[in-house]
């Protein structure tokens, strides 16, 4: 099988070369006028470094590599008018906001994103959102990977060489300000989700993560998934035998961590054993089945444990779960530069460097407890539904079809609902127009 990928090496070298090589513009003249203040000169360098493809996002982070890491080292350092341009030209050619630190490219067009990928041998990482990954204002988990997880030294190092990188607006995200009267001004998106989808070069999806996952946990499910893509994508059964077994393997873990915090698996459950006595799967017991809860073959019975669970699974269990994956949520150096340059204005009333660095270290535990929280809940609730649809749904293979039912059932935002959810004509406000402005 490793014979068979390194075929691809010569051939993505040689796109490599083709990418540079297409510069119309020397490199050296080529970086800097991407960094000009004059909007004319700057604007067609940056479109002619995006044009390049992953190589003008190398040719310009390696140029001004120094300059990047003492930003990523120095994160309360004042930022420069040229430090400004220069971070929107990274952000510009990568397409992605706040890039510096992760420095990956994406794909915004997936017939460009597949072609890519069958020149590399990769897999496509598809990441599909509310608003745009470019933007500061998209949904608040794609802030989120913006944040904690493309910066992450392992997970950005993975994504850059072992996956092609594509992303899709679903829609716009919702935005508010919230004007305090004073001059003072909130501004937010309201709702919204996210999900990575995995696809092989032709875009059929191999597996997909739905919303934040830890660092830890996202660099260990993409391996998984990885392997897949490396080991049995050209078989469908045998796709199906490893959602079969992602799903087993859920179900216990989230058996054993119920286990684990003192509590015991609630009745109406069988664990089932192997040979060796270890845990292999947990399935709803025949006297506890209702309708909903039948044989395993079944697309709802599929995901009845993952269900049941979801019912039964408090908040102060989810809590106690949380807390035993912190590990996987645990932020590095990269990730914490990047938070401390975006809140740096908002610590403390006197601004003092001793309050910001309280603050920021309470900060930081609280959203990796959050992270942890939201890891066991997508991992435990929504993803086992996800490896149902790739099993049995017809839609499987569709990509986008998989999509629009995954924002409709799963994270309840169907397309159909212009609102999002944030307006019923049901619900009085006692505002002209319920609130709505045309």
């Amino acid at each position: 099988m490793r014979s068979k990928f390194s075929l691809f090496l010569p051939a993505l070298l040689i796109f490599t070369t083709v990418q540079l090589t297409q510069a119309k513009t020397a490199p050296e003249v080529l970086t800097r006028n991407a960094l000009s203040a004059d909007a004319a000169e700057s604007a067609p360098a940056v479109a002619e470094l995006r044009s390049m493809g992953p190589a003008g996002l190398t040719l310009l982070s390696e140029t001004y590599a120094a300059e990047i890491e003492r930003q990523i080292s120095e994160p309360s350092a004042v930022a420069t008018p040229e430090w400004r341009r220069l971070s929107s030209a990274l952000d510009a050619v990568s397409q992605q906001k706040d890039s510096y630190v992760a420095g990956l490219y994406w794909y915004t067009d997936l017939a460009e994103a597949k072609a890519a990928a069958r020149v590399a041998g990769k897999p496509i990482l598809s990441l599909r959102l509310l608003g745009k990954l470019s933007e500061e204002f998209s949904c608040a988990n794609s802030r989120f990977f913006r944040t904690v997880l493309y910066p992450n030294a392992e997970v950005s190092k993975m994504l850059r060489e072992r996956f092609v990188l594509h992303w899709q607006s679903v829609r716009p995200a919702p935005r508010v300000t919230i004007d305090f009267g004073d001059g003072r001004k909130l501004e937010s998106t309201l709702t919204g989700n996210s999900i990575h989808y995995i696809l092989d070069a032709n875009g059929a999806p191999i597996d997909a993560l739905p919303g934040l996952y830890g660092p830890a946990a996202f660099a260990r499910s993409l391996g998984r998934i990885e392997y897949v893509f490396r080991e049995l994508a050209s078989s469908a059964d045998r796709k199906s035998a490893h959602h079969r077994a992602r799903l087993d393997a859920i179900n216990v873990d989230w058996a054993m961590d119920i286990r684990k915090t003192g509590g015991k698996i609630p009745r109406g459950f069988v664990l089932l054993r192997n040979q060796d006595v270890a845990p292999a799967a947990i399935e709803v017991a025949p006297r506890a089945a209702t309708k909903s809860f039948v044989e395993v073959r079944t697309l709802r019975s599929i995901t009845s444990v993952s269900e049941a669970s979801g019912a039964i699974t408090d908040e102060a269990i989810w809590n106690k779960i949380a807390v035993l994956h912190l590990a996987d949520a645990k932020l590095d150096a990269r990730s914490i530069s990047l938070i401390r340059r975006k809140t740096q204005n908002a610590f403390g009333p006197d601004g003092s460097q001793s309050t910001s660095k309280v603050a920021l270290a309470t900060l930081v535990k609280k959203l990796e407890m959050n992270i942890a929280l939201d890891t066991v809940r997508n991992e435990y609730l929504l993803h086992p539904k996800l490896h149902a649809w790739l099993i049995a749904d017809k839609i499987r293979d569709n990509v986008d079809a998989l999509n629009e039912k995954v924002y409709a059932e799963l994270f309840l935002t169907p397309a159909s609902d212009p609102w999002l959810g944030l307006f019923s004509a049901e619900s009085y406000t006692a505002l002209e127009n319920g609130g709505v402005v045309r």
